[in-house]
């Protein structure tokens, strides 16, 4: 979010939402009370309050080995924070886990990089390019191991996954481009565990892009990792893996009917045809002017591995911005449903979290007053989704830029 941006001063598709206007919604109604949505804002009582905190993204894992999920924050300007769950739900900031060191961080993300049966952590950051990696041990201590990364870089997108079949979780850094948008591609050494070997130049698209997200995930059906590339300056990419690491671009398969100023990507199987769909979350400007068409987008599968853009007729109309989302069954009816988390720009101004139900066949319905509470007002941000009171029912962690990182704890199921 810190680094300036060029705009492109394209005609805009929609007409920007002015200050204090009305989010269109699929139905009017009124807000219930908060004991009646699906999900219950416990952030005043589970959650460390830090209502100018820069949490861009969060993931669960269990870093102590005790059967809950715990907390890890990516910290834009602060420390990097690991918040512990008590078993319930309730967070407690274990202060210095991480080091007390301040960057520019925008993402993290968990494996067991060097094969010890303990949980890992890599983190990007943007433009003070420290990244850092750190090792798990026993009771959630970790150690940091930075110098072990090939490279540092003007980072923003990150993805974590075993890309060439070996067994062992590799690491690709999407990177931004006021110096070089050349993404890296780093494969975890299987004689070192834990180490890595660039693989840039010999495994990825010679490109300079603006990558803000990368996402792997097996796009083609042939059981190998392929890649998906969101960019902040169009166009985003479709990369196909041969199945050893190596990628090619097919970016023709996706149907990109306007310049789109991505921020996120998610994979799901929105329409229930067997086949991964694509949700799109985009800008208009990364805080700046109106520019390009913020709609959040959906491309579904042809079933032949092209993305058809069918956003019309699928997703409800938006005019504001989204840095973050996630997707979520928040309705238990074995569809995938959608969590937007909207920011109104020009002016960054916060909104509510909004929800967007799943009718089984990938159209979706705002349905915002009946599942999300109305005090998740935010800059939202990166969301992590897992079960962390012990229900058995996933709940939501909400980041936030410059506002309140929120925990929605879904109700149990009737």
């Amino acid at each position: 979010m810190s680094r300036s941006q060029k705009l492109l001063h394209l005609p805009a598709l929609v007409a920007p939402l002015m200050v204090g206007a009305t989010l269109p919604i699929s139905a009017v109604e009124s807000q219930p009370r908060g004991d009646a949505t699906v999900y219950r804002d416990v952030t005043d009582t589970h959650v460390p309050a830090a209502p100018d905190l820069h949490a861009l993204d969060a993931i669960f894992v269990d870093v102590d080995g005790d059967g809950d999920l715990d907390v890890v924050l990516a910290v834009e300007h602060g420390e990097n924070r690991l918040y512990l769950n008590d078993g319930a739900g309730r967070l407690t900031w274990k202060r210095g886990a991480l080091g007390i060191a301040e960057y520019d961080t925008e993402h993290v993300l968990s494996a067991d990089f060097n094969a010890d049966g303990y949980p890992d952590l890599i983190f990007v950051a943007e433009d003070d390019r420290s990244h850092q990696f750190f090792l798990g041990g026993r009771g959630g201590e970790f150690s940091e191991v930075t110098d072990r990364l090939p490279a540092l870089s003007e980072g923003n997108g990150l993805a974590v996954g075993d890309v060439n079949g070996d067994g062992f979780p590799d690491i690709v850094i999407g990177n931004s481009g006021s110096e070089s948008g050349q993404n890296f591609l780093w494969l975890n050494d299987p004689e070192q565990p834990g180490h890595f070997i660039d693989a840039t130049a010999t495994h990825l698209p010679a490109v300079e892009d603006d990558t803000q997200d990368i996402v792997l995930v097996d796009l083609d059906g042939d059981d190998d990792l392929d890649m998906l590339v969101a960019n902040e300056t169009p166009p985003s990419r479709l990369l196909l893996n041969d199945g050893r690491g190596r990628f090619s671009d097919a970016s023709e398969r996706l149907d990109l009917i306007a310049p789109f100023e991505t921020r996120q990507m998610h994979v799901f199987d929105a329409n229930g045809s067997g086949f991964p769909d694509i949700l799109m979350l985009n800008l208009t400007s990364n805080n700046q002017d109106w520019d390009k068409d913020p709609q959040v987008r959906l491309l579904i599968n042809d079933g032949q591995g092209r993305f058809i853009d069918e956003t019309v007729d699928r997703i409800p109309f938006n005019t504001f911005s989204t840095w973050g989302g996630t997707i979520v069954d928040f309705n238990h009816d074995a569809a995938p449903d959608i969590i937007v988390g909207p920011i109104q720009v020009p002016g960054f101004v916060p909104l509510q979290v909004r929800a967007y139900a799943n009718d089984g066949n990938g159209r979706f319905s705002d349905v915002t007053p009946a599942v999300i509470p109305e005090e998740t007002v935010g800059r939202s941000w990166g969301m992590a989704v897992g079960d962390l009171d012990g229900d058995g029912v996933d709940d939501i962690f909400i980041g936030g830029w410059g506002t309140q990182a929120r925990l929605l704890l879904s109700r149990p199921r009737p």
